[in-house]
């Protein structure tokens, strides 16, 4: 404070060394001290007294001093790691327009203070970036005043590589030639071939030994380090990740023990043996050359559906809606905790967007929040057809199963005749899950179609904005056809005389043991498909190609001789490695799979819709949870293993959350209950086992030496007549010949005229009676779930609260200071 402009003033400063001894350093001149160490705002209050030399300033900053001594500031691994690196063939005609385009982004890059380094391989053009200091100090002190971003931890010490990364990449998203393409529109047009981040060969290793690696398939994860190495959005998606696998153990316990209920009465179960032991014969399935048929045939089917169409199915299901309010309540508590310590609770994606843009360029103007009703109601009519163009799929999977029942009942093979239905339901969800993968990219691409049109002012808007269509189109995608099985299947196929028909073949029906099974089935086929074939295609592909791609880039290997190997291979930073090792490096990563925005997404997209599975039909297939926790466990390393050692590393992204897909989670949520209430009340035969056991089985007559479910599926049974002279009302008038019965059964509440009996209405009202009444008892469980279990732990509000008021005392300290200075 006392030396005058110019007057070299000996300050001695107490440093530790890189061992941890203190060693005392003497600064040349304390305004230079005073500029370094003071943050960016006071330290232009500062240059109004003294005058800092730029040499002097670049000569701390750099770690570098005339004596043999310790630098007074640590070096930073800048001269090491390179930002990014883009990648473009290599053009000999300088009058090429792809010649020219890259010269001028290159050159707009280098008036933003982005330092280039081109180095060129066979018929490849590799430009190195490295970004100045300047840039990052910016982007702390518009840290530091912003609204929402100040309790960030970035704004002390170093820049890390990750938000060096992330930073960059926005500057380079925004930087535009004079033809207005960014870099984007010259990837699209081949000026540049690709554009990556570069892996660090040090906190890769560290990843790989303590996560990416299968032996570490029952052991926890290191969010910390994935965090400082991928960023908070991918850490926040294994923290919720490894949440929902943890949460799934219970879940998956009772389910097993729900199922292991069923099999332990498999055998000793009335209905079971009423069905074995049926001498009825039924009605056939089709018009044409379906013959009538014995329901003991049946025998096995009846038994698979016992294992999920039973009493402990109801309070399971209620267990799971429940569960996912708890899931979801905790997860809240669990994401608090971890982003609190992040320093990025009160983080504001939009906000931190417009700091960046102005690092990038001081004089932009924000874009401005617009909304147009044009465009929304052109939005939501394209939304609509594309809802309509999934669901007519879905009826299209229908009607592939009605013509393929009758169509292999003709079969020579007797096996195909006797199973012509359950093999038609297979072979629809097999053709199902070929329709979503077709679907998917469809859908993806509509979904980028309509964000254009919508003209978000940001990206994060533009994210939630695709988000929520992809999800509405994939969920219709999937659950289409699974909401006809459960709700319609059966429902609408009309009785012997009246049948409905599609292009003349008559609506498939359900089986006598009730329609739950068609359910599960569909659902089985399509999560272990689903699941299994997509983990086994998203390691694999990039697994090859990187096994392809590994020899090319250790053909540099002995090349290397020509220069100090330990100084190509210093792991501090301070010298700069040759070119052929920065090649090397650089080869090295641009042989891994590529990996882009939707790769997160689309981990994001599939764990959702596990989600969904597992708890909106739960009520027909119990054992999802169990699936679910097996393959999440695989996951969980499969996806760690894949980024870290197979892929291109992800752009860093920070947030405090996982964003929309919380309320998508609360939406799924909802549905669940209500999903599961219809499921029991009006799919499974829950409630007319309920009604017939107390008014119509001989435990309402007063019959204990019966037990109360026999009779019960001769009662759910209606009978069809064939009089002389009539047309045949179950088959085709041609092949009356071939069936020598006289009557047939079929599943419904009907008299001999087709008139609904009494039963069938009492049936009805109670089946609506218990969905409003389930919904509505599990809804106000939901509520006095989350409303005891708190979304903050306490602990997490405390050192918030004293973080704040730190941070408010070292403001008013570091003000008083100045205002001291200044007098």
């Amino acid at each position: 404070k006392s030396g005058r402009p110019g007057q070299v003033c000996p300050l001695t400063l107490t440093q530790k060394s890189r061992y941890g001894t203190p060693v005392q350093r003497t600064a040349r001149d304390s305004a230079d001290a005073l500029c370094f160490e003071w943050s960016s705002d006071l330290r232009r209050t500062a240059n109004m007294f003294f005058k800092c030399t730029q040499e002097n300033i670049d000569l701390l900053t750099r770690g570098e001093d005339d004596s043999n001594t310790e630098p007074l500031l640590p070096s930073l691994p800048t001269q090491r790691t390179f930002d990014f690196i883009l990648v473009a063939d290599k053009v000999d005609d300088d009058s090429d327009q792809k010649a020219q385009r890259q010269k001028e982004f290159i050159q707009q890059l280098q008036k933003k203070r982005i330092t280039v380094k081109r180095i060129t391989h066979d018929d490849k053009v590799f430009f190195g970036l490295r970004a100045h200091s300047e840039i990052f100090e910016d982007y702390k002190y518009l840290l530091k005043v912003s609204d929402s971003c100040n309790w960030s931890g970035d704004m002390k010490g170093i820049v890390t590589q990750a938000n060096r990364i992330r930073i960059v990449h926005f500057i380079l998203l925004q930087t535009f030639i004079n033809t207005g393409e960014n870099l984007e529109d010259l990837l699209m047009k081949d000026v540049f071939e690709t554009t990556f981040c570069l892996h660090e060969r040090k906190e890769q290793k560290q990843l790989r030994q303590k996560w990416a690696r299968w032996s570490a398939l029952f052991t926890g994860q290191p969010v910390l380090d994935v965090k400082c190495y991928f960023g908070e959005k991918v850490a926040l998606y294994y923290l919720w990740l490894g949440w929902y696998t943890k949460l799934l153990v219970p879940a998956a316990a009772l389910g097993v023990i729900v199922f292991l209920y069923a099999l332990a009465f498999f055998n000793t179960s009335p209905v079971i043996k009423e069905v074995c032991h049926s001498n009825i014969t039924m009605c056939p399935r089709c018009d044409k050359r379906c013959k009538p048929w014995q329901l003991s045939d049946t025998c096995t089917y009846a038994k698979v559906s016992h294992l999920f169409d039973n009493e402990g199915t109801v309070a399971f299901a209620m267990f799971m809606a429940i569960w996912a309010t708890l899931f979801l309540e905790l997860w809240k508590r669990h994401r608090a905790k971890h982003v609190s310590k992040w320093k990025v609770y009160d983080w504001c994606e939009e906000e931190e967007e417009l700091i960046m843009e102005i690092v990038n360029d001081v004089n932009c103007n924000p874009k401005q929040f617009r909304h147009s009703y044009i465009r929304s109601a052109l939005v939501l009519t394209l939304v609509t057809v594309m809802l309509m163009v999934i669901i007519g799929l879905t009826h299209a999977l229908v009607v592939f199963r009605v013509v393929a029942a009758p169509l292999m009942s003709e079969f020579k093979w007797e096996f195909l005749q006797d199973h012509a239905n359950t093999v038609a339901v297979l072979l629809g969800a097999v053709l199902h899950y070929i329709t979503i993968q077709i679907m998917t990219r469809v859908n993806r691409w509509v979904s980028l179609k309509l964000c254009e049109i919508e003209k978000p002012n940001s990206l994060a808007a533009q994210e939630r904005s695709f988000t929520v269509k992809m999800f509405t189109f994939q969920f219709f995608t999937l659950f289409s056809s699974l909401f006809y099985v459960a709700f319609f299947l059966g429902r609408i196929n009309g009785h012997p005389g009246n049948y409905v028909r599609i292009a003349g073949f008559r609506l498939e029906e359900c089986h006598p043991s009730g329609c739950l099974t068609d359910l599960f089935i569909q659902m089985a086929v399509i999560m272990l498909l689903k699941q299994t074939l997509n983990n086994i295609f998203e390691f694999t592909v990039p697994w090859l190609k990187s096994l392809l791609n590994k020899r090319r880039a250790h053909k540099l290997e002995r090349k290397c001789g020509n220069c100090y190997r330990k100084t190509c291979r210093d792991e501090q930073g301070r010298i700069e490695p040759c070119d052929v090792c920065k090649l090397r490096d650089w080869l090295r990563n641009y042989h891994l799979a590529s990996s882009d925005a939707f790769s997160l997404f689309n981990e994001f997209l599939e764990m959702v819709i596990q989600f969904s599975f597992t708890t909106i039909f739960v009520a027909a297939f119990p054992l999802a949870p169990l699936l679910a926790l097996v393959n999440n466990i695989f996951e969980i390393r499969l996806d760690a293993i894949k980024m870290v050692r197979l892929e291109k590393r992800l752009i860093p992204r920070k947030t405090n959350d996982i964003g929309v897909w919380t309320n998508i989670l609360e939406a799924i949520g909802v549905l669940a209950v209500i999903a599961n209430g219809l499921v029991i009340g009006i799919t499974s035969d829950f409630v007319p086992s309920l009604v017939y056991r107390y008014r119509y089985g001989p435990c309402s007559k007063g019959n204990p030496s019966a037990h109360c479910m026999q009779g019960y599926i001769n009662n759910t049974l209606a009978t069809a007549y064939l009089k002389s002279g009539d047309v045949a009302e179950f088959s085709h008038p041609m092949e009356r010949h071939l069936f020598n019965v006289t009557q047939c059964s079929y599943r419904d509440y009907r008299t001999e005229d087709y008139t609904l009996t009494s039963q069938f209405w009492l049936v009805l009202a109670i089946r609506f009676a218990f969905v409003i009444l389930f919904e509505h008892v599990v809804v106000v469980c939901k509520f006095i779930a989350a409303w005891f279990v708190p979304n903050n732990p306490m602990h997490v509000k405390n050192e918030r609260l004293t973080d704040k008021l730190t941070r408010l005392r070292e403001e008013l300290r570091d003000r008083k200071y100045v205002r001291s200075t200044e007098v």
